[in-house]
């Protein structure tokens, strides 16, 4: 598997350049819960999903999104930044939401699986609203772009977002 690197003017797996949107808030090297900065580091991706009543699985390791997936992002509660299912009490994501952006998502190893409570939640890849569309703090590309990087990046690959 390839090594994906990005930075604030775009994202590369070797010789492939490829534009990106990363989070309304910048790069950051302290990253918080809600402050819309993309974590600087080393990132490793751990699993990823996709709507299977939008596309044929794209990889046999993403686990198809159902109707009461949901991400935890409330750093109160002990399933903080993990995946969790409806009804969930909790602050939280839903990993099936109307737009297209959650189609295809790779989840990362950002403050995951031993989350620390205010550290961020929910770093993803997924697909961009539009062109270098500010995120709320993951990564984003272009559909085209984002099936091209799941046959060259998979579980344990990593995801270098730099300065």
């Amino acid at each position: 598997m390839s090594h994906l690197v990005v930075t604030r003017w775009g994202a590369r797996v070797g010789a492939r350049r490829m534009p990106c949107a990363i989070g309304r808030g910048g790069l950051t090297g302290d990253k918080r819960e809600g402050d819309g900065a993309t974590p600087l580091g080393a990132h490793r991706v751990v699993g990823g999903y996709y709507r299977a009543d939008r596309m044929a699985q794209p990889a046999a390791w993403l686990a198809p999104i159902g109707p009461r997936d949901l991400w935890c992002d409330d750093p109160t509660h002990p399933a903080y930044n993990l995946p969790v299912q409806a009804p969930f009490d909790g602050s939280h994501e839903r990993l099936r939401r109307g737009d297209p952006l959650y189609d295809l998502v790779l989840a990362t190893t950002w403050n995951f699986p031993d989350a620390e409570p205010g550290r961020g939640s929910a770093i993803f890849v997924h697909q961009w609203r539009k062109p270098r569309h500010p995120t709320e703090g993951c990564v984003a590309f272009h559909a085209r772009d984002l099936r091209w990087l799941l046959r060259h990046i998979g579980p344990g690959s990593v995801i270098e977002i730099s300065g």
